[in-house]
Formats: structure tokens, C-alpha cells, sequence
């Protein structure tokens, strides 16, 4: 948290190429943990960030922390979680000689990267099934963007994006704070009885509450909800 920003902004592809500054910025972070004689070998994190350039959004992420856009009420996911039993994962995993134990990678560890946990990896520089190489994923940015969320999995362990969305875009209605809809997030989280980290950060992207969205009236008398109407929309769009 108190180095990736200057590393990043710090690399020789900056502001050029944002996205290998990034990446470059990861594993550097990565080779601290390794080097910092005040940590523990097996110290380690996920890491998830979101830098904004003008309109443009650009999310990394190595872990099981997740960013998601509100847009409009729909709920759309910036990252993957990256847990050892997902597909492609598994794959990498196994391709570089990892094995994965009851979800757990090499029994020890329920994410697939990370930054740090040496305990797990290699030489520096060598390919080992433990990551901290982020995947980035970029949109541009639209009147109809609102809010993001970025949490760790202790919330969406028990919250589905599309929930999360919708909770929070109520909560932002009646007081549009995002400090205190962060805080009713991790509260129904806890209500929930979530059992692992949970940290939860919304940024909103206007000064103004999100306006109340209008259904049409129909003719024909629909037997959906606003929330399940923008649950299909985004399963339509991702598909």
C-alpha cells in the first residue's frame, strides 16, 4: 500500500505504457517482501488497484480481491479471483508443476497469486506456480459509471457483485457517502457471517447521489425486480 504508487509512477515505461509500469511495479513489490529483513518469509498479499486516467480506468489485480463497477444499478466485474480451483488457474498451476489440495495451492494457500510468501516461490525471476504477475482489465469510463467497489474476499465470500451494487447504489441515494456505504457493506457482510478478511473501499465518480433509475411502464405486467432486470442485463452482456 505505501510503495506500489511509487513504483509504479517510478518505472521507466511511465506514463508511456501504463500497463507494463504496472506489471513491473507488482514484481518489484513482489522482491521486497523477499528482500525487507523485517518480514517473515511466508509474509505475503493479494493486491488490487484502480488508477484513473482521465476517463480511462485501468484495474489490476493479483489475488482474490475483486473491483466492480456500478453502471447504473448493473453490477460489472473489473477482475477475477484468483482462486487456485479456477480453470485457468488450475492450469498454469499445474503446467508449472503445482498441485492443488482441497482448493488450497500446494495445500498451503487459497489464492493462486500474490505478492510475497516466499516460502512458496522460486529464485527470483523464475516461473513458479505461486503469481505476483496482476491481470489488468480497462474500460472506459461513462456518465453511466457511478460508483466502484473494491473489497477482499471476506465480502464477496458472501455477497454477490450484483448485491453488493445494489446496496451500495441504495445507500448512496439516501446519504451519498461513500466512506459510510463502505462501512453497511462490511456490516452486512458480517451479518452474513463471513469468516475471512474483509475490507471494503468505494470510490464514487460524482459529486451528486445516483439518480433513481425509471422502469418503463408496460402493458404487459412483468413479474421482475429492477435488481433481477439488471442481474439478466449483465448476464447478457458478459455473454
Amino acid at each position: 500500500r505505501k510503495n506500489i504508487l511509487k513504483f509504479i509512477v517510478e518505472d521507466s515505461h511511465f506514463p508511456i505504457c501504463v500497463e507494463k509500469a504496472i506489471k513491473s511495479a507488482f514484481l518489484k513489490a513482489d522482491y521486497s517482501f523477499a528482500d525487507a529483513s523485517s518480514l517473515d518469509i511466508s509474509s505475503g498479499t493479494t493486491a488490487l488497484i484502480a488508477l484513473i486516467f482521465g476517463r480511462t480506468l485501468i484495474i489490476a489485480n493479483a489475488g482474490d480481491c475483486r473491483a466492480v463497477l456500478g453502471r447504473r444499478g448493473r453490477a460489472i466485474e473489473m477482475s477475477k479471483d484468483h482462486k487456485p480451483n479456477c480453470t485457468s488457474e488450475r492450469r498454469r498451476i499445474e503446467k508449472l508443476g503445482g498441485v492443488i489440495y482441497d482448493g488450497y495451492l500446494n495445500g498451503q494457500l487459497s489464492v493462486a497469486r500474490a505478492l510475497g510468501d516466499w516460502h512458496m516461490k522460486g529464485p527470483k525471476g523464475s516461473a513458479c506456480p505461486l503469481s505476483a504477475e496482476p491481470e489488468l482489465q480497462e474500460t472506459e469510463l461513462s456518465e453511466e459509471d457511478e460508483f466502484l467497489i473494491m473489497g477482499c474476499d471476506g465480502l464477496w465470500d458472501v455477497m454477490s457483485s450484483q448485491c453488493a451494487v445494489t446496496m451500495a447504489r441504495k445507500e448512496l441515494m439516501v446519504h451519498n457517502d461513500p466512506e459510510r456505504c463502505s462501512r453497511e457493506l462490511v456490516r452486512e457482510a458480517l451479518k452474513r457471517n463471513t469468516c475471512d478478511n474483509l475490507t471494503v473501499i468505494v470510490v464514487c465518480f460524482s459529486a451528486d447521489p445516483p439518480p433513481r433509475i425509471e422502469i418503463p411502464q408496460f402493458r404487459v405486467r412483468r413479474s421482475i425486480s429492477a435488481e433481477g432486470l439488471n442481474f439478466l442485463k449483465g448476464v447478457l452482456d458478459s455473454n
